[in-house]
This record gives structure tokens, C-alpha cells and sequence, in this order.
């Protein structure tokens, strides 16, 4: 999708952000080519309002072998990552994030669908899925944050969908229905 000052406009965009925006992409620009910018420049507040107003995508980010990232990892789409997914502040992914070892972020971790690791999920700050959370081992948030789990799900549907799995129970688990990794 590409966006444009227009657009932001027609979505109500607060002032600063069309200022950034305008700045940065003065002829518009395609939507993860923005959040890739967001990304380096740390602007999480914008990428946030981004994602929420524009959603995500189809897009698969796919890794063989690990990412690790000295910053932010803003994706529209899935992110799915054989080895390990590291940024040293936050990950936000449109749809889910999927790493075959861990996952862990300097700050907070969110992802419009599910998160899983093969072995454990940890942030500085807070963890938010749209769906479920599955570790191998542990699932740690920072101190004082909590773990949510099912955020984009019918109440009816929660003891399907939001399940948080680990080998034990996150201490921060604020929502979503545990259950002990066998």
C-alpha cells in the first residue's frame, strides 16, 4: 500500500505526525518502506499509530538463520525467523511472529496474530498477542508489564485461542489461560 500525507490526513493523523511524514516522504511511500524508516529513526508512537490504522498485511518476512537488530523491527506482515529474533528495543508484527529458538526484545514485543518460539520469549517490557503465546521453555516479561494473550478474540473463543504454553506459568500473565508445556 502506499502511503501518502493525504491519506494520514484522512485518517486524522495528529499534526507532528504529518510533519514527520512530510519531511521524511515528501512524494508518499509504500507502507513498510515507512515503517522500516520508523523503525531506525525510533519513532514507536508513529509506527504504532501506522500499524493500527492501516493493519497489516500478506507479507511474510522470512529469515534463515537468526535476526538480531540494534533498534526496532516494525513489519506490517508475518515475521517468521529459523534461528533467533533479537532487537535490542522492540518487535511489532501486523500478523504473527514465529522464531525456532527465542524471541526477545530491549523493550516490549507485540503481534497482531500469535507469537511462538521454539524455546523462550522474553521483553524488557510488555508481551501482546492478537491470539495465543507458545514457548518451548519460558515466557518472561519485564518487571511490572504484563503478558496478554488473546487480545483480538471473542470472549466465547478465549479457552480455544488464548492460550499462553511454557513450560511454566509466566509470573505476568494478565491474560489468557496457561497451560503447562509438556
Amino acid at each position: 500500500m502506499f502511503i501518502t500525507l493525504d491519506y494520514l490526513k484522512e485518517k486524522s493523523a495528529c499534526g507532528a505526525g504529518q510533519r514527520y511524514f512530510a519531511d521524511h516522504f515528501p512524494e508518499g511511500a509504500e507502507y513498510q518502506a515507512v515503517l522500516d524508516v520508523l523503525a531506525k529513526d525510533n519513532q514507536g508512537g508513529y509506527a504504532d499509530w501506522l500499524m493500527d490504522n492501516v493493519g497489516k498485511t500478506d507479507a511474510v518476512m522470512e529469515i534463515n538463520g537468526d535476526l538480531e537488530i540494534e533498534g526496532n523491527i516494525f513489519f506490517a506482515g508475518f515475521i517468521r525467523v529459523s534461528g533467533f529474533l533479537k532487537a535490542s528495543l522492540r518487535i511489532k508484527a501486523g500478523s504473527g511472529i514465529k522464531a525456532g529458538w527465542g524471541i526477545k526484545a530491549g523493550d516490549g514485543i507485540k503481534a497482531g496474530s500469535g507469537i511462538k518460539a521454539g524455546w523462550g520469549i522474553e521483553a524488557g517490557d510488555g508481551i501482546k498477542a492478537g491470539w495465543g503465546i507458545e514457548a518451548g521453555w519460558g515466557i518472561e516479561a519485564g518487571d511490572d508489564y504484563g503478558i496478554h494473550a488473546g487480545l483480538r478474540i471473542r470472549i466465547s473463543m478465549k479457552a480455544q485461542y488464548a492460550v499462553v504454553i511454557a513450560k511454566e506459568l509466566p509470573k505476568n500473565l494478565l491474560l489468557g489461560i496457561f497451560k503447562a508445556k509438556e
